[in-house]
């Protein structure tokens, strides 16, 4: 298995298996067990609805009994358009070859529209665990905007058996107070019925964009965490860093943007990816909410850059990796080949905690 995942990272194998973090000590963490919902959650205002609810996601699939999750996503079809997303492989089109992906993938749990799950919940709620994602950004208004706006309600995503709902907040935008609010309150419903809570937390506004992207930059990533978790998501979603300093840049010239501590640039992080990742850990309770990181679009190294993915999301001390596009945008049998490369990393036990 490791020679696979060495392949497949190919000169980079050495950078991202033997990189030994000099940050944040990984003795610090909270890491996956198969424990892990026991251990980190006990001792949390979850009732045992939720707890149970948690357990099934971590019980199912390829990954069960590790602490460790690999979750196919497929909300792409409101996010980017169901043209966009499905052209490359039309099966995708049809709700029921969402879910057989999934299960036959080795999920944990497939997450997707209101629309999708009703369409198939009588015949696979109970098969696999179903995360109803309740709002997104549509692009069909002229012109585009981006806003997450409910699609639902908490109690439609109950009442079809779903084990987690699942949500997006654009952390920076000028609608992000509104989406707090609404989020909050729509995860505190969500636990009282016994759901678990999975939170997309992304950063959007074009003044993050300047010399880099700083949407995917670690401590702005990271804050977005932070603030993911205050909001009692049980999962964070967040996309894989890629820079640091989005504070430091937002912060040129006249401008005064939040609060940093230079700590966090010398002391917590460094140019690796490993420990940029760790420090979005970090912002999820040291681990205690598990933190997975998404696969990103499909492309020409999709096996490759999902296994790197996965290896530095493993070794920072992360739960598992969501990747939708890379998995569904070709024939089945392929995608089910691709999740089961990322759990593979997962299953190893010669990738190890940096």
């Amino acid at each position: 298995m490791i020679n696979t995942i060495s392949t497949y990272l190919g000169d980079k194998a050495e950078y991202f298996l033997q990189h030994t973090s000099s940050t944040i000590p990984k003795e610090h963490l909270s890491l996956p067990s198969g424990e892990f919902v026991s251990h980190y959650f006990d001792s949390t205002n979850r009732n045992n609805r939720v707890l149970r609810n948690l357990e099934y996601i971590n019980s199912t699939g390829r990954l069960a009994g590790t602490g460790y999750v690999s979750i196919l996503p497929v909300d792409q079809g409101i996010e980017h358009s169901a043209g966009a997303s499905f052209a490359k492989n039309p099966a995708y089109f049809d709700p029921e070859n969402i879910v057989k992906l999934a299960i036959e993938g080795g999920c944990n749990a497939v997450a997707s529209t209101f629309g999708v799950l009703a369409n198939t919940s009588r015949k696979y709620a109970h098969k696999i665990p179903f995360i109803v994602k309740i709002n997104h950004n549509e692009l069909i208004t002229y012109p585009n905007k981006a806003d997450q706006i409910l699609f639902g309600t908490v109690q439609q995503a109950y009442d079809m058996g779903a084990a987690a709902i699942g949500a997006t907040i654009y952390f920076g935008s000028p609608e992000s107070s509104r989406q707090i609010v609404e989020i909050a309150n729509c995860f505190a419903h969500a636990h009282e019925l016994g759901m678990a809570t999975i939170l997309w937390c992304y950063l959007r506004n074009n003044a993050f964009k300047s010399d880099k992207d700083y949407h995917v930059s670690a401590d702005l990533t990271g804050q977005a965490n932070h603030l993911g978790v205050t909001i009692q998501a049980d999962i964070i979603k967040q996309k894989l860093p890629e820079n640091n300093g989005g504070y430091t840049a937002l912060n040129m010239g006249n401008s005064s943007y939040g609060k940093i501590d230079k700590r966090v640039y010398t002391e917590l992080t460094s140019e690796h990816p490993i420990d940029l990742c760790r420090y979005q850990v970090a912002n999820c309770y040291m681990g205690k909410i598990g933190l997975i990181n998404s696969g990103g679009a499909s492309g020409n190294n999709d096996f490759a850059e999902a296994v790197t993915t996965a290896v530095i999301n493993k070794r920072a001390g992360g739960m598992g990796l969501i990747s939708g596009r890379k998995a569904f945008q070709r024939p089945m049998q392929e995608g089910v080949q691709l999740l089961n490369a990322i759990q593979d990393v997962y299953l190893c036990n010669e990738v190890t905690i940096a």
